[in-house]
């Protein structure tokens, strides 16, 4: 019983991710905190209580202009984009490495909820890679390059967790084999998701394809 999707579903899984702009559907009015914007653009003043809600939007913003710029794109664009000064960013998010791994967490929480159900397969888990992958690839970049700073450790963790009940579910279903660890569907996520989204539009279909058959080959039980 094959282990990944057919090539048409990889196909219109990445033309359809293809076509997103970004991982996050909902949109996210912040208000502005104490001392922040002009008299003109001010919303009420609610002081400490608008900090979860403009960090939400900082984070959405994020999202959007990494994407897009990558991350060297100033923290300005992201708090004007965002709709809250640049003292309410940096009050949340002292540094770009934070503000990262603050995009990541909530990744990981759509890849952990990708996988709740039973039914649940190692596809659904690539699908949800694949959709991420497209317009987080700067991010990818700076967590595995801080993969040993404290702040970034935790991430690796839950990921971890998130590919081990993938497998155990798999295993039991005997779609793949004993040979294939935790470490092994770690590294074809990472794989899968680096050169998803370092390839050109116009051929990801094509990509992924190659990498599922690949990835089909070798897991399969022996």
């Amino acid at each position: 019983m094959p282990v990944l999707p057919s090539v048409r579903r990889a196909a219109l899984v990445v033309q359809r991710i293809t076509h997103r702009t970004s991982l996050s559907g909902s949109k996210v009015t912040p208000v502005r905190e104490r001392g922040e914007g002009s008299s003109e653009t001010r919303k009420a003043n609610r002081g400490p209580s608008a900090g979860p809600e403009n960090r939400r939007a900082i984070i959405a913003a994020a999202r959007e202009v990494f994407a897009v710029d990558g991350l060297q794109a100033p923290f300005n664009a992201i708090a004007k984009k965002a709709g809250v000064g640049q003292g309410s960013l940096y009050r949340h998010f002292p540094d770009r490495l934070a503000l990262a791994v603050a995009v990541f967490d909530e990744n990981i929480d759509e890849l952990e909820t990708s996988v709740e159900p039973e039914t649940a397969t190692l596809d659904d888990l690539l699908d949800a890679i694949i959709e991420q992958a497209v317009v987080s690839t700067a991010l990818i970049d700076l967590i595995w390059r801080n993969q040993h700073d404290e702040r970034v450790t935790h991430l690796g963790e839950r990921l971890s967790r998130v590919a081990g009940t993938v497998l155990d579910r798999e295993r039991s279903a005997g779609r793949i084999g004993g040979h294939i660890a935790v470490e092994d569907v770690l590294l074809a996520v990472t794989m899968l998701a680096d050169v998803v989204a370092r390839t050109d539009p116009a051929d990801r279909a094509r990509v992924a394809q190659r990498a599922w058959s690949l990835f089909h080959a070798a897991f399969a039980p022996r």
